[in-house]
């Protein structure tokens, strides 16, 4: 105990008020579990004595059996953290009293401005992060992002290979009072290191550590030419706990008014993140999502071909209350860029860009709905939606996919609608973030729809005190047939890694129904990297913690028809370059998602590769 630090001592670290609990004999429950007793030296030094086993006043002897004997009663569930450090400076974490809690999520940003480019020696010099180890930097991708207009187009460069992003290392978490004594025990967290993931000693089942480099004022995607806005910036970004971190929970006394956030790399210089704690919360903590069909179904519990369908959403609270009246929304304005007060979210990479893999793509925090079907013809989609169908205003749910061009039929809505949330932004003249918003859209079934079962989703996420949860909902609905359908799925199993803490379920939208993914996961005319598959390819391409052999296309493959399908979207996603010959024949690489443009998605040709060296297929 004495490991702590001054001027937390031994006997003060033993007593039942440093460790949070309002009562001695409390405490002694929780030390005869722990060892904590026997590392205090007994009930001496931890400030209780055997009188403290007796039944306090008012309390039958049953009762305080009950507190001393087996079995015991079950803890509430803990809460998992975000932590964000932007700068520096901690930001406040407002959280709810008396809550048991575990760091699920680590934020650090250091950044500078700049009106040359430099590359990153602004960031290596003058940043909070100059005194660590840059050496082995290296760029190893970039990326123009489409949406934007002369002079105020963005192109990011990523760098990888520093040593900080490299080497092992370790947060602590200490809970401090005003005065920055210890009021609890420190949190020690494993982030792990860049070259392998171990699930039995890393603490965090995501760990992404890199430096990024915007220009911001550049007349297209691809000239930057006379740019004089430049942002260097370098991220930490750690997330999504596995189990035995979640069973490093603690509760905070009414004295802890911070966190001091050390980290192994700069441990003389802690960050500290104030700490408010809200005694009478309106809501719950947790994060649940409604959906239904208002309109209701012929007698036989199916929709007809051509019917077109009223849904309804319902946000709620992990207690089952509602996060909004019933009938409405909030609106735009209301809840971006940092959600209301009751944890609602919208998408809001208006205010904090987002890159898939590389930029905090967890802090988009789109609401969004989609129907796909008929589940037996769920596939990939590769028809790119224009960001025009994104800003007409007399289009609220976009179609992303008909039977006849894309094999499956699929709607998207954005909630708020796109019309509201993407033109708003466009023509602010118009007011659109003001709009009063619903919890209602239609989707519209094809008349000649094939019969089977259709999938409707909802996903979102909710930051309430503390928490920032994903989550996704998804009813099935019958067209033309009682008789249910199901997917075909040719990749998986995906929790052969993902587990412990990375499922599905916990990580990305919350959702592991992946049949249920492509009607979202479209290719945009402004973000071509949308399909799953690309994103699949990209990320694990990227990652130096996925432990498979990247040629190894059966890791994730199923059948080897599945990987013969190619085109620049699906081979560049995962290579980096492709020969000289192809390039004559197919463009130079310009993407480094899909290769290209919206040509990207066209199959190259079903007679070259028909096998992949390795594949394991």
């Amino acid at each position: 105990m004495g490991g702590l630090g001054a001027p937390w001592s031994q006997r003060e670290a033993c007593t039942h008020r440093s460790l949070g609990y309002p009562t001695a004999r409390q405490t002694l429950a929780w030390a005869l579990v722990t060892g904590l007793l026997v590392a205090c030296g007994g009930p001496e030094d931890a400030s209780l004595d055997e009188a403290a086993l007796a039944p306090e006043a008012g309390e039958t002897a049953s009762e305080s059996q009950e507190l001393f004997g087996w079995p015991w009663p079950p803890a509430p569930k803990p809460v998992g953290l975000a932590l964000e450090v932007d700068n520096g400076k901690g930001q406040l974490l407002r959280v709810r009293a008396g809550s048991s809690f575990y760091i699920n999520q680590i934020d650090l940003r250091a950044s500078v401005l700049s009106n040359r480019d430099t590359g990153l020696a602004a960031l290596k010099t003058q940043s909070d992060f100059a005194g660590l180890g840059w050496s082995g930097l290296k760029a190893v991708d970039e990326e123009p992002v489409l949406l934007g207009s002369p002079g105020a187009f963005t192109r990011r460069r990523f760098y990888r290979g520093a040593a900080w992003m490299d080497v092992p290392s370790i947060f602590t978490v200490e809970p401090v009072d005003s005065r920055g004594r210890l009021t609890g025990l420190p949190v020690v967290l494993n982030i792990g290191s860049e070259d392998s993931r171990r699930e039995r000693t890393d603490d965090f089942f995501i760990r992404r550590l890199r430096a990024i480099q915007s220009i911001t004022d550049c007349q297209s995607p691809t000239n930057c030419t006379g740019a004089r806005k430049f942002e260097e910036e370098a991220l930490v970004e750690v997330r999504n706990a596995y189990e035995h971190a979640k069973a490093k929970a603690f509760t905070l006394t009414t004295t802890t008014t911070a966190l001091r956030l050390r980290w192994s790399l700069r441990p003389f210089t802690p960050y500290i993140i104030p700490v408010e704690q809200v005694r009478d919360a309106d809501y719950a903590y947790g994060f649940g999502i409604d959906v239904k069909a208002l309109t209701p179904p012929r007698r036989d519990g199916t929709y007809a071909p051509g019917s077109e369908i009223t849904f309804q959403v319902a946000l709620k609270d992990g207690a089952g209350n509602r996060l909004h009246p019933e009938g409405s929304l909030p609106s735009y304005n209301e809840v971006a860029p940092d959600g209301n007060a009751a944890g609602i979210q919208y998408y809001r990479a208006f205010f904090d860009a987002t890159t898939t893999y590389y930029r905090r793509k967890h802090r988009e925090r789109m609401l969004m709905s989609q129907i796909i079907g008929p589940a037996q013809n769920i596939q990939p989609i590769r028809s790119v939606i224009a960001l025009e169908a994104f800003l007409d205003p007399e289009v609220d749910e976009q179609v992303v996919a008909t039977e006849a061009r894309d094999g499956v039929y699929s709607q998207f809505a954005i909630l708020p609608f796109a019309n509201i949330v993407f033109r708003g932004a466009f023509f602010p003249e118009e007011g659109l973030w003001d709009r009063p918003n619903t919890d209602k859209w239609q989707y519209k079934i094809p008349a000649d729809a094939t019969p089977g079962t259709y999938l409707v989703t909802v996903k979102g996420r909710r930051t309430y005190l503390g928490e920032d949860l994903p989550g996704s909902r998804t009813i099935e609905i019958q067209v033309g047939t009682p008789r249910r359908t199901e997917a075909r799925l040719t990749t998986g199993p995906c929790n052969s890694c993902h587990s412990e803490g990375g499922e599905l379920s916990q990580v990305l939208h919350g959702n592991d129904n992946r049949a249920a993914c492509s009607g979202c996961h479209a290719p945009l005319g402004f973000e071509l990297e949308g399909p799953i598959f690309v994103r699949t390819h990209f990320i694990h391409s990227r990652s130096n913690r996925f432990d498979k052999p990247l040629e190894q296309c059966s890791s994730c493959h199923l059948t080897k028809e599945s990987i013969q399908r190619t085109s620049k979207a699906a081979c560049l996603s995962c290579h980096k370059s492709y020969p000289k010959s192809h390039e004559a024949q197919f463009g130079k690489i310009e993407s480094m998602y899909v290769g290209g443009g919206p040509e990207s998605f066209q199959q190259c040709t079903g007679a070259c590769h028909t096998q992949h060296p390795r594949s394991g297929l």
